[in-house]
C-alpha cells in the first residue's frame, strides 16, 4: 500500500493511503491541541510530522524504547504506550490501529484517539523545560526518569487524557502495591497527570504550567510543596489519594 502525505498549518503526516480520512481528523485534532497549548506555554512546536504507523511490531522495532518504556508501565496503562517523539517528529500507531486496542470499557477508546495529542504535549513541555530538550539523550535521561511523573503527567494531562483514565485508575488501584506519591515509574503514564490535574483544580492551569516547565533542583518533593503553594507534602498527598479515590468511583 502506498504512502501519503496529509498537510495542516502545523503539521505533516505520512500514513497509508487507506488511513487518509483518519490522519486528517488526528491533525485536525492536533491543531486544537497546539492552539490550546499556545495560550498556556511560552513556546509551542511548529513544523512536526507525524508518521503513522499501521503495524505495532514496525513501530516497535524502528523505536525499540516505546517496548521498554510499555514494559515498565503498569499493566492498566500498558495499551496506551503507543508511540515516540524525537525533536520534531512523532511516531505513533495509525488510528485505526489505535482504536483496535481500545478494550470494552468507557474512555479507552478516547484515551487511544488522544495519542498523537500526547506525544506532542510532551513536545511542548520538552522544549519549554531546559533539563528535558527533545530528543532525550543520555545527559537528559536521568531526568526523565527522576521526573517521569511530571514528564509523562503533564503531557497527558495537558493533551486532555487524564478526564478519560477513570476506569484504568480504578484498575490500578485494585491491582499492585499501593502508588507512591509523586507516582513512580510505572504509574507515570496513568497517574502522573493526576497530580497535574489536582494542582490545575487548586491552583489553576497555569500553575500546571509552571511545575511541568521547570525541574527544580531540589527535587520533586520541594518542587511540589512549592507549587502547591507551600503545602506540606504528605498534607497534599492525602489530598491527591482522595482526588484518586473520587476518580475511580465517579
Amino acid at each position: 500500500m502506498s504512502w501519503e502525505e496529509t498537510v495542516t498549518a502545523s503539521f505533516r503526516a505520512r500514513h497509508e493511503s487507506a488511513d487518509a480520512d483518519d490522519a486528517a481528523r488526528a491533525l485536525d485534532s492536533l491543531e486544537a491541541t497546539r492552539a490550546r497549548l499556545e495560550i498556556l506555554f511560552p513556546r509551542t512546536v511548529p513544523g512536526v510530522t507525524v508518521v503513522f504507523h499501521r503495524r505495532p511490531g514496525l513501530l516497535d522495532l524502528a523505536h525499540p524504547l516505546v517496548p521498554l518504556e510499555r514494559l515498565l508501565t503498569a499493566p492498566a496503562a500498558r495499551r496506551y504506550v503507543v508511540g515516540s517523539t524525537s525533536r520534531d517528529t512523532i511516531h505513533v500507531l495509525a488510528p485505526a490501529t489505535l482504536l483496535a486496542r481500545a478494550s470494552k470499557v468507557p474512555g479507552s477508546r478516547e484515551m487511544l484517539s488522544l495519542a498523537p495529542d500526547v506525544l506532542y504535549a510532551r513536545l511542548v513541555v520538552g522544549v519549554n523545560n531546559r533539563r528535558l530538550p527533545p530528543p532525550t539523550t543520555p545527559a537528559s535521561l536521568r531526568h526523565r526518569l527522576r521526573w517521569a511523573w511530571l514528564v509523562e503527567g503533564a503531557a497527558r494531562y495537558f493533551a486532555g487524557q487524564v478526564g478519560h483514565a477513570r476506569p484504568a485508575i480504578a484498575r490500578r488501584l485494585r491491582e499492585g502495591r499501593r502508588p507512591a506519591f509523586p507516582p513512580g515509574l510505572r504509574d507515570a503514564a496513568l497517574l502522573g497527570g493526576t497530580v497535574l490535574d489536582l494542582l490545575a483544580r487548586e491552583r489553576g492551569p497555569e500553575a500546571a504550567m509552571r511545575l511541568a516547565c521547570y525541574l527544580n533542583p531540589a527535587g520533586p518533593q520541594v518542587a511540589l510543596e512549592e507549587a502547591f503553594g507551600g503545602r506540606a507534602l504528605v498534607g497534599t498527598e492525602g489530598t491527591w489519594r482522595s482526588h484518586l479515590a473520587r476518580i475511580a468511583a465517579a
